[in-house]
C-alpha cells in the first residue's frame, strides 16, 4: 500500500467516533487483558516462563480454531505479515512478559504495558507520515508520563529495572503488531488472521517450551491459569481488539491498553497481595486522562 493510500486509510478510521459495539469492544479487551497478569503469575508459579507464553499461544489456537471462520483462506502474500504478525504481537513479546514476571509484580507489568499507545502512535505516524493530533499527541504523552510515574518506586532494584525492560520492550513491539494488524483484518478478516498468526508463534515458541517443561512442575491452578489466559486474553480479547483496530484505527484502538492498568492494579491488590504505592495512583489517573483524549477523533479536514 502506498503512502498516499495508508494516510487516506488512517484518516478515515480517525474520524469515525467510537460506537456502542466499539466501546463493548474497548471494554472487554482491557478487562481481559488486565487479568492477564495475574495469570502469568499463576503459571509461573510451577512453569517456567517459555512454558507459560507457549501455553497461551497454545489454548488460544485451540480456542479460535474452533470457529469455522477462522479456518477462512487467506492469499499466500499475506503470509510475510502475518508471520511478522506472530513475532510481534505473540512469540517475542509473550515471552519477555513471562520472564519479567518473574522479577516484578504483576500490576506493574500491567501497568508499564500502558506505554503501548505511545508506539503504536509513532509507528503509525512514521507509516503515514503524519502525526497525531494536538489533542491526541496530549494523551500519549499524558498516557506515557503515567507509566513513567507508576514504574519510578520499583526501578532501583537490578533485577526489577530489568523486568521493566523486557516489558516496555515488548510494548515496542506491540506498536508495530498493531499497525500490521489492521490492513490484514480489513483485508481479510479478524479471526483468518489472528488464528494463522498465532499458528506460527506457537511453531517457534515450542523448542523453548520444550526445554521449559524440564524446569516445571505440574500443578492445575498453573494449568487453568494458563488456559485461561490463552482461551480469553490470546483468542476472544484478540478478535475483538483487531476488529476494533479495523473499525476505528490502530492508534484509538489502543485506548484499551490504558484501561489495563486499572485492573491489573486492583486484581494483583485484591487477589495477589500486592501493594499500591501512591505514584501508581497517581500514574493511573494520568494514563485515564490520557485514554479520553486519545479517543478523540480527528476532525474532519476540509479538501485540499
Amino acid at each position: 500500500m502506498s503512502v498516499a493510500a495508508r494516510r487516506e486509510a488512517l484518516l478515515e478510521h480517525e474520524t469515525v467516533r467510537f460506537a456502542t459495539r466499539d466501546w463493548l469492544m474497548l471494554s472487554g479487551v482491557a478487562l481481559t487483558w488486565g487479568a492477564s497478569f495475574l495469570f502469568i503469575d499463576i503459571g509461573l508459579e510451577h512453569f517456567a516462563p517459555a512454558l507459560v507464553a507457549f501455553g497461551r499461544i497454545a489454548f488460544g489456537a485451540l480456542t479460535l480454531g474452533a470457529f469455522p471462520a477462522a479456518r477462512g483462506p487467506v492469499p499466500r502474500s499475506a503470509w510475510p505479515q502475518i508471520v511478522a504478525l506472530g513475532v510481534t504481537w505473540m512469540a517475542i513479546p509473550f515471552v519477555l512478559f513471562a520472564i519479567a514476571q518473574q522479577w516484578i509484580d504483576s500490576s506493574l507489568a500491567g501497568m508499564i504495558n500502558a506505554a503501548t499507545p505511545l508506539f503504536v502512535a509513532l509507528v503509525a505516524a512514521s507509516a503515514v507520515r503524519r502525526l497525531p493530533t494536538r489533542m491526541q499527541a496530549t494523551g500519549l504523552i499524558m498516557g506515557f508520563a503515567g507509566v513513567v510515574a507508576i514504574s519510578l518506586p520499583s526501578v532501583g532494584d537490578g533485577s526489577n529495572a530489568l523486568g521493566i525492560a523486557l516489558v516496555i520492550g515488548a510494548a515496542f513491539l506491540y506498536g508495530f503488531a498493531f499497525n500490521i494488524a489492521g490492513p490484514l483484518q480489513r483485508r481479510y478478516g479478524s479471526l483468518p488472521v489472528i488464528w494463522r498468526a498465532q499458528l506460527v508463534a506457537v511453531a517457534l515458541v515450542l523448542p523453548f517450551a520444550v526445554v521449559g517443561v524440564f524446569h516445571s512442575t505440574f500443578a492445575w491452578s498453573s494449568l487453568l491459569a494458563v488456559a485461561a489466559l490463552g482461551s480469553l486474553g490470546t483468542a476472544l480479547a484478540f478478535f475483538w481488539f483487531t476488529t476494533l483496530i479495523g473499525r476505528v484505527g490502530s492508534t484509538r484502538a489502543a485506548v484499551a491498553i490504558y484501561i489495563v492498568p486499572v485492573v491489573a492494579i486492583l486484581l494483583g491488590a485484591l487477589l495477589n497481595d500486592e501493594s499500591i504505592h501512591l505514584a501508581a495512583l497517581l500514574g493511573t489517573a494520568l494514563v485515564l486522562t490520557g485514554a479520553y483524549l486519545t479517543s478523540k477523533p480527528r476532525p474532519e479536514e476540509p479538501p485540499a
